[in-house]
């Protein structure tokens, strides 16, 4: 696990080495081990390593390929190195290390970039440069877990591991803002792939390979996509739980594999006892989990993540947040956040991590079982109305209307209202109030009927098939959103994250399980929540989902308070952005002394502000 960056000009102009050493330590506390530079005379490469397979100096990278062609910087973990080590006979005499990283390199001697990419399992970030052909190659993994940012102009290219390194480069710290992907920010609390803030940038979508020519020609291809739609295999009850854990055993046990001390997040939901379940089983020693509490009601669960704990003989770590202790490491916090990102669960997230590095350097998370195995309560939202959205728009106002007042909207939602199936099921995911936005940025678009583009699919009558669509539409959303906070709280304070879930042999053995057996009426991941029974006998399931979550919306009325109010209340930062400073002061007012929820859009903006600031600083 590490941080890489890159530059390539055409035109043999490399920005200074100073410069590009600088803009090497930015991400640094992702890679605190080591630091290694290559350079040609097109293309520069610079690694911070977080060194967890192979920790001696033989791991460092950035590494050349046995025939020299190729110049490689490679963040993330390969599980099944080994495997395609002996399935391509690559003998040990030709090794200098045991690491995944030179695996890779001696691949991309032998096969072309999209079948070494779909050979990989494991979470990746590669950056490759041919120097035969004059190419650079940006390769994502299949699921999104690693983040990989570039940018293009006139100048030259540029890649990274984070964004902020990117926008900092000499060839693009001009850029202007793209208005509408401010807007699809404001609206959406992060900026997915592809879309860069600044003009000129982007990202590599999960899956993906971008390749960029001489003539800074911009190719892409998706190499794996989670299906829209399949027809399942296995339908009995009995089959699938067994089914499910073994494969999930088996992905726990593949992503155990370390040099360095391994723990577990566990929160009091499904599916992280479950990871812990399978990690202590396959492990020598007691296993270490990590978790966060708060002292509200509706968002703590260390009550029920300690009865886990307790059932695993886990040596178990807890740390209670509240206003306050959020207040005094909410700078550490924005440090880290290296875009601008906006899930207000990434305070909880980046402090489980701060305690978790101080006794482990990896850690197991239960993130993508609720994308895999229905478990949002939108699922029924949306599907029990499916029928419904086919008919002419006042028909469904009538009958949702009637419904509303007869049973209080128990059989029909207003996802029937909405203009589509996507549209709806967006809705349901939206933390935004449009005139809160309107008054805080009136020169933007924001297009009250916009869809994403990850919601727009056809109308579905069939359950079985609007319920997978609406997996894959979470998995390119919601989840990418998940991957992104984890990966910038815990790299943030130099802990690498797995997620066994997003094996990739996982995903595609969950997609050969019928979707009835875990998603229906008050019914949600149902099979692991049989599978949890199962594991840990006599257990009562807390079914409300909360995860690391704190209530943000009264931390701002308390100690965040004046820390918000002078952020966004800068008058220099509000005018880079061309927002109305009166809009905010009326937002934040009516969430201080009104009452008013604007967490989402305040903690949007502030996020927003402390990125730019940072940047601006740096």
């Amino acid at each position: 696990m590490c941080r890489i960056i890159g530059e390539v000009s055409f035109k043999g102009e490399s920005t200074p080495f100073d410069r590009f050493r600088f803009l090497t330590s930015q991400s640094k506390a992702g890679g605190p081990d080591s630091t290694g530079f290559w350079n040609d005379q097109w293309c520069r490469l610079g690694f911070n390593r977080l060194a967890i397979i192979d920790v001696s100096e033989n791991g460092n990278q950035p590494v050349l390929s046995p025939s020299g062609r190729f110049a490689l910087v490679f963040n993330g973990e390969i599980y099944n190195y080994l495997d395609l080590k002996k399935k391509y006979g690559i003998a040990d005499e030709k090794l200098r290390s045991s690491s995944d990283t030179e695996i890779i390199a001696h691949l991309l001697d032998c096969l072309p970039a999209r079948k070494l990419a779909e050979e990989l399992d494991g979470m990746f970030a590669i950056g490759v440069w041919d120097k035969s052909e004059k190419r650079l190659l940006l390769i994502r993994d299949f699921a999104g877990i690693k983040p990989l940012h570039f940018g293009v102009n006139g100048q030259g290219v540029v890649f990274a591991s984070q964004y902020n390194q990117v926008v900092m480069h000499p060839w693009f710290c001009n850029e202007p803002v793209n208005p509408s992907v401010l807007s699809e920010y404001l609206k959406r609390h992060y900026i997915p792939a592809p879309e860069g803030l600044m003009r000129n940038t982007w990202q590599v979508r999960p899956g993906e390979i971008v390749s960029i020519d001489e003539n800074l020609q911009i190719n892409r291809e998706r190499y794996w996509e989670l299906p829209r739609y399949v027809e399942s295999s296995i339908s009995d009850q009995t089959a699938a739980i067994e089914f499910i854990a073994a494969e999930l055993e088996k992905s726990v046990k593949a992503q155990l594999m370390a040099d360095v001390p391994l723990g577990a997040f566990l929160s009091g939901g499904i599916d992280s006892p479950l990871i812990c379940r399978y990690a202590q089983k396959n492990i020598n020693n007691q296993l270490r989990t990590f978790t966060i509490g708060s002292h509200s009601r509706v968002h703590d669960e260390s009550d029920m993540a300690l009865q886990y704990a307790s059932l695993l003989d886990a040596d178990t770590e807890l740390e209670i947040m509240n206003s306050s202790s959020a207040a005094s490491i909410m700078e550490e916090v924005m440090k880290t956040v290296a875009e601008p990102f906006a899930d207000t669960s990434i305070i909880p997230t980046f402090l489980v991590s701060k305690l978790a590095v101080q006794k482990v350097k990896v850690a197991l998370s239960g993130d993508g079982g609720d994308e895999l195995f229905y478990g949002y309560e939108r699922f029924w939202s949306v599907a029990k109305n499916r029928v419904w959205q086919s008919f002419p728009y006042p028909l469904r106002a009538l009958a949702y209307g009637a419904d509303k007042k007869l049973s209080r909207s128990r059989n029909i939602n207003s996802v029937v209202l909405a203009k589509s199936q996507g549209a709806g099921h967006q809705k349901l995911l939206s933390g935004t109030v449009l005139n809160g936005f309107k008054a805080v940025a009136p020169d933007l678009d924001f297009q009250a009927d916009y869809v994403a583009p990850e919601y727009h699919y056809p109308y579905q009558n069939r359950e079985s098939a609007l319920v997978q669509q609406m997996r894959y539409s979470e998995f390119y959303d919601m989840m990418q959103k998940t991957l992104r906070k984890v990966d910038l709280a815990s790299m943030g304070n130099s802990l690498e994250v797995r997620v066994p879930f997003l094996h990739k042999s996982f995903i595609e053995a969950s997609m050969k399980v019928d979707f009835s057996l875990s998603y229906g009426k008050n019914k949600r991941k149902e099979l692991l929540k049989h599978l949890i029974r199962k594991e840990y006998p006599g257990i009562s399931i807390d079914n409300s989902k909360k995860g690391f979550s704190v209530p943000l919306t009264r931390w701002l009325r308390e100690d965040l308070k004046q820390e918000f109010q002078q952020v966004l209340l800068d008058k220099s930062t509000t005018d880079y952005f061309g927002f109305s400073i009166q809009g905010i002061e009326q937002i934040l007012n009516g969430h201080l002394n009104r009452g008013v929820d604007n967490k989402w859009l305040l903690f949007s903006l502030y996020s927003l502000y402390k990125w730019h600031n940072n940047t601006r600083t740096r």
